[in-house]
């Protein structure tokens, strides 16, 4: 079975300490934060320490925070002096809060090189490892060029670092087009963390944005074969409720972060091999 996290961009808009205790009153092993919410939970007065007490009275541990983003579409001088001040800030936030990986998002500029972005890949991965935290890969279907698996195995092959992952997201594999064969392609100890959702059949998939996404179980993506495939690779580690739907922020947010934890245990045991 796999460790079951709720990304809190799935329960908007709520104060991170509500999120936290909807994760656990829902049924969640891990909570996924977003560095924003955490910047701004500080800056209101409270500290990472009272954060940290607050998970830890929850029963929760945080596998995954997000973002840094904006590194790969930087000039060399920018990203230099990005690297030492909020990127180096959000890396250590995240090992105060004692999670493993920080999710680096992809360029969103037309065309990039891609030995650039796996350079600057290999830089993020030196930083966080003397602060204890990896950058994990990510692809966004929507974005014009790291948008698929493959591309993204392309950047974490150029980055050549042993510490080098990548996020899944079913729906980003579908929204960039590849394949869900590509799974399949990625070892399961090259994946940071698998995000979790599904994506309507009854919008074009080339006009569908995050908001679109909705439970598992309300789509037509194949979740289950999805998740026989992580399997298959050998990956063992959390998979994260992801969505940004609106509809659902307007719903009791323990009845949402319920609901989705139900039918990701569903899917998961229904996937699950087949005892020997």
């Amino acid at each position: 079975m796999f460790p079951l996290c709720l990304n809190t961009s799935t329960i908007r808009p709520r104060s991170l300490t509500e999120k936290i205790e909807t994760a656990a009153r829902a049924g969640f092993d891990l909570v996924e934060l977003w560095s924003e919410d955490v910047e701004a939970f500080v800056a209101g007065g409270g500290s990472l320490a009272a954060l940290r007490a607050h998970l830890h009275h929850a029963g929760l541990r945080v596998p995954s925070m997000i973002a840094l983003t904006g590194w790969a579409d930087l000039d060399a001088a920018a990203f230099a002096h990005r690297l030492e001040t909020d990127i180096r800030e959000r890396l250590e936030t995240a090992a105060a809060l004692e999670s493993p990986f920080l999710v680096a998002s992809p360029p969103f500029k037309r065309t990039v090189d891609l030995a650039v972005v796996g350079e600057r890949y290999a830089q993020l991965l030196a930083l966080g490892r003397r602060i204890g935290v990896r950058p994990t890969m990510e692809f966004l279907g929507f974005v014009p060029q790291v948008n698929g698996i493959r591309v993204c195995l392309e950047v974490v092959a150029r980055a050549n670092d042993p510490d080098a992952t990548l996020v899944l997201d079913p729906f980003h594999v579908f929204r960039g087009g590849g394949g869900f064969g590509d799974v399949r392609l990625v070892p399961g100890y090259a994946i940071g963390i698998c995000h979790f959702n599904d994506a309507p059949g009854d919008k074009p998939r080339e006009s569908q944005r995050d908001a679109d996404r909705v439970l598992p179980g309300d789509g037509t993506l194949p979740l289950a074969d999805m998740v026989r495939s992580l399997h298959a690779v050998g990956y063992h580690g959390p998979i994260s409720l992801e969505l940004f739907n609106e509809a659902l922020w307007q719903r009791d947010p323990v009845e949402v972060a319920a609901e989705g934890c139900r039918r990701m245990r569903q899917i998961v045991q229904a996937a699950a091999p087949a005892a020997r």
